[in-house]
């Protein structure tokens, strides 16, 4: 043979020593090479490496050290492929030590799932190999067994391996639980390392290059060295070098391995191996180990390296996941808001213990409350008949109550007009306008409407990180949403349910079945849900954005016959953004004003009956003779007639609610100050004292800044004065106007104090014509505070040195045009004399009202000392 004459030739050389491992191995694997069909690169004439350690050298126990210890003709072939890999977490636990598994190979039978009669029929199936095996270690982590053998003194432990490799090759024995794969066996020529480390074996090797002596140096092996040394165990698709620039130690390299288990079989036989490079005069040891190999995240790569598509990209998907997955739900907890699903009282239990109980509970309200406010409605009941038709006509507009502030509003719609629907949906704009910033209010909008889940939290953080991605890649991802596209989105959601809950009545066995869905809720206008949306335009000059969306999104509403809408509103300028909404509609407007004296009177009689009717039956029960008969008695206390109210109160009462007013809140607040015991007039003016401490804090003594008013303490002040002294209780608008309080933006003022309801501004013909008291109640309280006098001279002191700033600062205008006339009156005296002499009786008129101004500012301050 070519290979062995060339080795031949090389042992003879003068000076070159035939190591022990080129007798035994490479001669097998010149062999192999030849006669197995191995590939043509791997058929080696030569090598440039000679081995200096002998086969399977080892020191130590392998229980204590690691190691396996052997004696002379004695050496260890590792078996490959006896246990499932992935099972070997399992199979560890199995108590299995060397005695066992060596007297389990000399009385195996050969089952067909003990993995010991695979050794056995590689080693005594054809009594070809005259060796003698003397202990069993398995390795159950990597899959197989080390099998320590002695052998004839004849024969070397590298014949011993090239016969059961023929052996194995001509005759595979294939384990049961790998049928497309077969036993090896290879001759250990390292020291291997027995560890019970958690180190699961891999297809990359990493081959370390240490020292075989400690006073030496290791040599780096090249590719080619490590190619002819591992290629015998397996397919090797790479061999990675430490790069040269490395500061690693110690220098190693890379085998990778098509397949796990020849990996395993290298690493087992070649760990600890000996071996000196042609031309190196020290000794180098292999030192093996599995490494994870890092796989190329290709994908992954792509990704990071082209942010432009891919954020835009990921964002969609994000918005596509949470439309698909949080949309239905959010749907239906808004469903389940509008139809009551989850609340107690609209539970079969709760009916029926209510049908059960109801002679022994009350399961109703109040009854002076019951009373009071069926007097209230029983005025109103032209007002609630008109809503209700209009709620049964298919006629897209909105239906707008407006009304000052505690006329009733609230009660009057969820009490009267909608107390037979289930399907009210109530938007309090309130809580959602007030709430601190956009997640806030985000909150609060969700939880009006029955929106959840809802992470407004969320938009925070996309905020952060959009601004991140804009910071780092120059592209705005659009993470984040502002609070406008917020609210769209849990409107846009609510009317997909608010859709749902106008057809969930709808039946197959209808006449109008074929009708669409379109079609059908326009035919059947008594089916839609009804929106409420309270205190509309509450402080709208802080967020007047969810005003704006609110009213564009109730107007989608009705006119796509999805539900009807009606707007409760105390503020008069709610004609403007409505129209910006719905501008080719016509409002179905209520207007609810104060209650005339004799309705007010009414209602809080119909308050005072059921606690006055207790007192009267009771005195009524202890003036009875004893004789009467008990049924009589059971009579009276069964009547409902209301008892009759002492005529004395009738007459103070009569008085009192003229100077209160007909506002509802102040009737109720005067019904629970006379059930407690206080008499009308005391009631009355402890509510007049009270309101009028509320006006002075509020609009007199404000602490706030200015910048966040529109109106000033002396613009307030002069209309308090003016309307408590006017006989009328009302003063025309344009001399409001024309004073010099509301010299600068007065129009802006008015309508300011008339949101904060100070005032109340009525109209003729379009036109203001008249200003009022925001409430009636406010009326005796302007005259309170204007009767006093501490109030009084330190009000009139504030609107005096407001006049003389604005008479100085005119006075000022003047001598500036004196001055820049100066240079003409040199000139041309003629043209400008006319105009200087008008000047100077304007600045002689405005000095003497300064004067007279200055010298009331002495008597108001005077009288300011002694108040």
């Amino acid at each position: 043979m070519i290979s062995a004459h060339i080795l031949s030739r090389q042992a003879t050389r003068p000076g070159h020593r035939v190591p022990s491992f080129t007798t035994h191995s490479t001669a097998l694997l010149l062999q192999r090479s030849l006669g197995q069909g191995l590939p043509v690169s791997y058929r080696r004439t030569t090598r440039a490496w000679e081995s200096t350690s002998s086969s399977t050298a080892s020191t130590g126990s392998h229980k204590e050290s690691g190691h396996i210890d052997t004696a002379p003709h004695e050496s260890l072939l590792f078996f490959n492929n006896l246990f499932p890999l992935k099972l070997s977490s399992i199979l560890i636990w199995r108590p299995w030590t060397s005695e066992d598994l060596l007297q389990r190979f000399e009385q195996s039978s050969y089952s067909f799932i003990d993995p010991i009669r695979l050794v056995k029929r590689a080693i005594n199936a054809h009594d070809q190999v005259p060796i003698k095996v003397t202990e069993i270690i398995p390795r159950l982590k990597d899959g197989g067994a080390f099998v320590k053998f002695t052998y004839p003194s004849d024969m070397s432990a590298a014949e011993v391996e090239s016969k059961l490799s023929k052996l194995l090759h001509d005759n595979p024995i294939k384990p049961w639980f790998n049928p497309f794969g077969r036993v090896k066996t290879g001759l250990v020529e390292g020291v291997p390392w027995l560890e019970d480390l958690y180190r699961l074996p891999r297809s990359r090797i990493r081959v370390e290059f240490v020292a075989a002596k400690d006073d030496e140096s290791p040599a780096e092996l090249s590719q080619e060295t490590l190619y002819s040394i591992f290629r015998k165990y397996g397919k090797i698709s790479e061999i990675t070098s430490q790069p040269t620039d490395s500061k690693v130690l110690p220098r190693f390299a890379y085998v990778d391995f098509v397949l796990v288990r020849d990996a395993i079989m290298a690493r087992n036989c070649m760990h600890g191996f000996v071996l000196r490079e042609q031309g190196s005069k020290n000794a180098t040891k292999l030192r093996l180990s599995y490494e994870q190999r890092v796989k190329a995240h290709h994908i992954w790569a792509w990704f990071t390296s082209h942010p432009r598509i891919v954020i835009p990209l990921v964002a969609a998907l994000i918005a596509a996941f949470t439309v698909a997955v949080f949309d239905p739900i959010r749907e239906f907890f808004v469903k389940a808001h509008v139809q009551k699903y989850f609340e107690f009282t609209n539970s079969r239990l709760y009916k029926w213990f209510k049908s059960q109980t109801s002679d022994i509970l009350a399961f109703r309200r109040r009854k002076t409350e019951d009373a009071g406010l069926n007097a209230l409605f029983t005025h109103r009941k032209d007002l609630i008949d008109s809503i209700q038709t209009g709620l049964l006509e298919s006629v897209d507009t909105f239906t707008v109550v407006h009304g000052p502030r505690g006329s009733g509003k609230k009660e009057l719609i969820l009490d009267q007009v909608l107390k037979e629907r289930s399907d009210v949906l109530l938007i309090d704009c309130k809580p959602v306008v007030e709430a601190r910033g956009e997640a806030g209010t985000i909150r609060r909008l969700a939880f009006e409407v029955g929106y959840r889940p809802v992470f407004s939290w969320s938009n925070n953080i996309s905020s952060l990180v959009d601004l991140a991605v804009q910071s780092t890649t120059g592209v705005k991802a659009n993470f984040s949403e502002n609070l406008e596209s917020q609210v769209v989105k849990i409107l846009q959601t609510t009317a997909s349910a608010l859709k749902q809950v106008g057809l969930s009545e709808r039946k197959k066995e209808d006449k109008d079945a074929d009708l669409s869905e379109d079609a059908y809720l326009e035919a059947h206008p008594e089916r839609r849900p009804v929106i409420v949306i309270d205190h509309f335009l509450h402080k709208s000059e802080e967020k007047g954005v969810i005003y704006d969306r609110i009213a564009d999104w109730a107007a989608a509403l009705v006119q796509s016959n999805i539900a009807h809408v009606i707007f409760l509103t105390d503020d008069a300028s709610y004609s403007k953004p409505l129209q910006r909404s719905l501008p080719d509609r016509v409002f179905r407007s209520v207007t609810l004003g104060d209650l005339s004296p004799n309705v007010a009177k009414k209602f809080v009689i119909s308050q005072l009956q059921t606690d006055t009717k207790f007192a009267h039956d009771g005195q009524q029960q202890d003036s009875e003779p004893d004789g009467q008969d008990n049924d009589n008695k059971n009579e009276k206390k069964d009547s409902n007639t209301p008892a009759p109210i002492d005529p004395a109160l009738l007459h103070e009462l009569d008085t009192c609610i003229t100077a209160l007013g007909g506002r509802l809140t102040d009737l109720q607040v005067l019904a629970r100050r006379l059930k407690i015991g206080q008499s009308p007039q005391k009631a009355v003016q402890e509510i007049i004292d009270s309101t009028a401490s509320e006006i002075l804090r509020m609009f007199l003594l404000s602490k706030s800044p200015s910048s966040d008013k529109k109106y000033t303490t002396e613009q307030a002040w002069y209309l308090i004065s003016q309307l408590a002294a006017s006989p009328s209780s009302s003063i025309p608008y344009n001399s409001v106007l024309l004073s010099n309080t509301f010299a600068s933006s007065p129009e802006t003022a008015l309508e300011a104090l008339a949101n904060a309801e100070l005032i109340t501004v009525k109209s003729q013909n379009g036109m203001p014509s008249e200003i009022k008291a925001g409430k009636p109640v406010y009326q005796a309280a302007f005259q309170k505070l204007a009767s006093d006098e501490k109030v009084k001279a330190r009000m009139d002191l504030l609107v005096l040195t407001e006049l003389a700033k604005i008479e100085t600062q005119k006075i000022e205008k003047v001598e500036q045009e004196l001055v820049m006339l100066q240079g003409l009156m040199a000139r041309r005296p003629g043209d400008v004399s006319e105009r200087v002499e008008y000047l100077l009786e304007k600045m002689k008129g405005g000095q003497a009202k300064l004067k007279g101004l200055e010298e009331e500012m002495g008597v108001v301050k005077g009288r300011l000392v002694k108040a």
